[in-house]
């Protein structure tokens, strides 16, 4: 297995939170600097710089949402790719078994039995399992025999 998938989408919730948290933080320090009761040029100033830095704020929660949608959507490509490499594995595992039943059986004839009887498979859950070409196999990738 590449990557767990599990603790990507937990990480993933965890981006989305900050950035919730952090866009109510830009939205609070506003709040706080336009509600102050002090006025003048340095108040104004202060007020403007707090608007700058909550736009500032509000981009790096965008930041986090992005980098959220780009692990789920990472974390989602691994969980295919687990899928078809399980796919695989079992199904060359199956082809296999069915050689080997045929040969036992005095069925010797055909050279795609012996072709399968002879594979030596990558290890379980290898991304190796992705470019495995077997009689009777699909491509992971079409599906396709």
């Amino acid at each position: 297995m590449y990557g767990d998938s599990e603790v990507m989408r937990r990480r993933v919730d965890q981006l989305r939170e900050q950035a919730v948290d952090i866009r109510m933080l830009a939205d609070q320090l506003v709040a706080r600097a336009e509600s102050s009761a002090w006025h003048g040029r340095a108040a104004d100033s202060m007020r403007l710089r707090i608007r700058e830095r909550a736009i500032a704020l509000r981009e790096t929660a965008a930041r986090h949402e992005t980098a959220a949608e780009s692990l789920e959507q990472h974390a989602t490509e691994i969980d295919v790719r687990n899928d078809m490499i399980d796919s695989q594995e079992r199904k060359a595992g199956a082809l296999r078994a069915e050689a080997r039943a045929r040969l036992a059986a005095g069925h010797d004839s055909d050279p795609a039995d012996r072709q399968l009887t002879a594979f030596v498979p990558p290890p379980s859950g290898h991304k190796d399992w992705l470019s495995v070409e077997l009689p009777g196999l699909p491509t992971p990738w079409t599906g396709r025999p």
